[in-house]
């Protein structure tokens, strides 16, 4: 795992954008990215919408969904597909709206299909974006779901309380990825964090970059601001 903080927020989306054209300009065989929600995403994405990478081979997928229609104001792919695909002709695999649990069935089915298989004979990410709620969850996976203890499936629908139907890539799935890019900025992510990094904590995101392949961490000064060392 590796670490790098930014003196602001937009530096720490220009570094993020340049983590993503770097990826895609070196990576061999399929180049696919997997994408998350969130404001500091959201920026990074602009950015990227502005760099020459040859987008006409890119496919990128959803790490996450909310279970509403893409023109809806909270879906992920509409956010996704403002701010990068409308304005690149890259491709961009939509989870399907219908029924929550046949949607992540059919969008597992087209990961399957999108992802390159991977020496254990399943889908294998390439470079994946993952962001970190204030309370340390990450993609849709929530502290105590019981999607966290998932083995065999690559993508479920969960209901979570108080926030409705979320479609997700599973722990897995994330793990398999060759390279896990973490987002995150702000003070009031700053505790969880410093509990993500440094303590020895069970909240999703720390279960997903121990698992991670290869995990780099990009924060800005706020948000590493409870660190030890900072």
């Amino acid at each position: 795992m590796r670490t790098r903080v930014f003196n602001s927020a937009e530096a720490l989306a220009d570094a993020a954008a340049d983590e993503v054209e770097a990826w895609l300009r070196i990576v061999t065989g399929p180049r696919v990215i997997g994408l998350s929600g969130g404001s500091t995403p959201r920026r990074a994405y602009e950015l990227l919408a502005r760099r020459r990478i040859g987008w006409a081979d890119v496919e990128g997928w959803l790490v996450d969904e909310r279970h509403v229609p893409t023109n809806h104001e909270d879906s992920n792919a509409g956010m996704i597909r403002r701010t990068l695909f409308d304005r690149v002709p890259a491709i961009l695999h939509e989870v399907p709206w219908e029924e929550a649990e046949d949607a992540a069935a059919s969008y597992e089915s087209t990961l399957r299909r999108v992802l390159p298989t991977g020496p254990n004979g399943r889908p294998q990410p390439g470079l994946v974006l993952l962001g970190v709620g204030e309370d340390g969850h990450t993609a849709s996976l929530f502290p105590g779901s019981p999607v966290l203890d998932e083995l065999e499936r690559d993508f479920v629908a969960l209901e979570v309380p108080g926030l409705g139907w979320r479609l997700t890539a599973t722990l897995p799935l994330l793990a398999r990825a060759r390279r896990t890019l973490f987002i995150a900025s702000g003070e009031r992510k700053a505790g969880i964090i410093a509990e993500v990094l440094e303590g020895d904590s069970d909240l999703p995101a720390a279960r997903v970059s121990r698992a991670s392949r290869d995990a780099l961490w990009l924060l800005d000064a706020a948000a590493a601001s409870e660190m030890r060392g900072f």
